[in-house]
């Protein structure tokens, strides 16, 4: 048999135990009811607009839930938070980011959200998930087009397309959509780029490395098999006139973490060998010291765009 509390429990599972004053109003449940539940210690009111059907500190999905229970109907989980949600990793942010439609009042603000009005038609950008929440593309883009950092901005945007969360196609219907878009033209730049192969920061950086200084585009994800029997896969190569092979590795963040440095330099002696010219550089090089870099690659011998050594038609070793 069906009982009085069956509706606004069934919502607050579904809402990880967060229900607005709104949505209690509708399901019955009268003002007098929710003061008693308060009252008693067994709700708690988050928000002038929001309360848990629990109690304890709010989790992150809790929070998620209050954010957009606390702006109305009308308001979306955005920007990295959104991003977060459909599953982009390495751009957490602890604030959770809510878009509110111009036109909404809030009643105060909260601790950990950050409200945002825009004048974007929120309706066309609002995924299937039952949070309310943007879609990826418009997420993303939305979040980079206000940085101050291009290189963040498009650090975003290749890591969305790198981690096969959306393509650059989807992306840049985006841009189009979007528009008035700031660095819209610099969206669609990097995109061009992803599609002719490079998928994030330190790829494009090596792409306009070569670019400026006129040398052939390397051999990308080259599958070798090291001295330990094992596969592996290298970053940059190139095969000089001489026949030797040009290898660029470049060291992210994570590679100074223990475990991953020592890892890459087993790696590196499995990978070794007389024919095989090995060098390393950080991304932090590559984005600011890009000259450095070239000048060691055109040292060692890597050969200019256009010209492809005798060697070079030989496959991969």
């Amino acid at each position: 048999m069906r009982t009085p509390d069956e509706p606004w429990r069934t919502l607050a599972a579904a809402q990880h135990g967060m229900l607005s004053r709104r949505q209690l109003a509708e399901l019955g449940v009268g003002r007098n009811r929710v003061r008693n539940q308060i009252e008693a210690g067994r709700w708690v009111a988050v928000s002038p607009m929001v309360v848990s059907t629990t109690t304890g500190p709010l989790s992150r999905d809790q929070l998620r839930w209050l954010g957009v229970l606390h702006a109305g109907p009308r308001a979306l989980l955005g920007d990295l938070s959104a991003a977060e949600v459909h599953g982009l990793e390495r751009w957490h942010r602890d604030e959770v980011t809510v878009l509110v439609p111009q036109d909404v009042e809030l009643e105060g603000e909260i601790d950990g959200i950050d409200f945002k009005r825009t004048r974007r038609p929120l309706p066309l950008m609002t995924s299937r998930l039952s949070l309310p929440t943007m879609k990826l593309e418009p997420a993303i883009l939305h979040f980079a087009a206000y940085q101050h950092s291009p290189r963040t901005a498009q650090g975003v945007v290749s890591a969305a397309v790198q981690q096969r969360l959306t393509s650059a196609a989807a992306l840049r219907e985006w841009v189009r959509l979007m528009r008035p878009l700031r660095w819209a033209q610099m969206f669609r730049d990097c995109l061009d780029e992803i599609e002719g192969g490079a998928t994030s920061m330190a790829e494009l950086d090596v792409r306009r490395l070569c670019k400026r200084h006129r040398l052939a585009r390397p051999a990308r994800q080259v599958r070798r098999r090291g001295a330990d029997g094992r596969t592996r896969y290298t970053d940059c190569e190139w095969v000089t006139a001489t026949g030797h092979v040009v290898v660029l590795e470049i060291d992210g963040g994570f590679h100074m973490e223990v475990e991953h440095w020592e890892e890459d330099m087993a790696r590196e002696r499995s990978l070794a060998g007389q024919d095989r010219i090995q060098l390393r550089c950080t991304s932090r090089e590559l984005r600011d010291e890009p000259d450095r870099v070239a000048a060691d690659l055109i040292r060692l011998g890597v050969p200019r765009a256009g010209v492809v050594p005798l060697s070079g038609r030989q496959s991969a070793r």
